[in-house]
């Protein structure tokens, strides 16, 4: 896979506790450079990404109920729709992973849709992930996770936030996909620092990588 063409699949990530205003700026200008197509950032920062790559063809994604996704499902909402009215195109949600690991399904879907019927009142089209922090669980519940979030209208499920003890594997990329099918996205995120890491999770079935090393991993790809 050449440079372009990987670099069109990546959210250039910048999420750590210690991001200031200079870390957004670079990444911003690293995005444009390299032509990824979103810088993601935290909400606070998102009017400020927006601001930075305004039609310059990058989109800004942000992060809600990140990391534990233990919030209330009305501030998650809540959340969002702040994040799309700064600016935000594309919202990674984090799963509540203990009412998934309960088994209490009525409420990892109403979790889900309470943040799709928050952005779905934005006057353009926004894009929601659901990040189901694949670490903490079976494959069983990763399967249960995905049908969820597809039956609660998200666009992509995710295989984690990075924060967490585990990131992404080519295995669960492969779970998902084959769980959600061809229509809807799957996003690898979560310890990819190469080229080769990269591809393997595209040839697994990712069709979107979040990566804050995004530099370095399209370094590595053929010109």
């Amino acid at each position: 896979m050449r440079k372009a063409e990987l670099a069109r699949l990546i959210d250039h990530t910048v999420l750590g506790p210690e991001t200031d205003r200079a870390a957004v700026e670079r990444a911003c200008e690293e995005a444009i450079r390299h032509r990824f197509y979103a810088v993601c950032v935290t909400p606070g920062h998102v009017a400020l990404a927006k601001g930075l790559v305004r039609d310059k063809g990058i989109y800004v994604c942000t992060t809600i109920g990140f990391p534990h996704g233990q919030h209330k499902p009305e501030v998650k909402a809540l959340e969002a729709k702040a994040a799309v009215d700064d600016g935000a195109d594309e919202v990674d949600m984090v799963i509540d992973v203990a009412a998934l690991k309960d088994g209490d399904y009525q409420r990892v879907i109403a979790d889900i849709r309470a943040v799709r019927e928050a952005i779905a009142k934005a006057p353009r089209p926004v894009v929601l992930k659901v990040i189901l922090e694949c670490c903490f669980l079976s494959n069983d519940q990763k399967v249960a996770g995905a049908i969820l979030a597809k039956a609660a209208g998200a666009d992509f499920v995710k295989t984690s936030t990075g924060f967490g003890p585990g990131g992404a594997t080519v295995e669960d990329v492969a779970l998902l996909r084959r769980t959600v099918g061809e229509k809807m996205g799957v996003k690898a995120a979560g310890g990819i620092r190469d080229y080769e890491t990269a591809v393997r999770m595209i040839e697994a079935g990712a069709n979107r990588i979040g990566a804050s090393k995004s530099v370095q991993i399209v370094a590595g790809a053929p010109d």
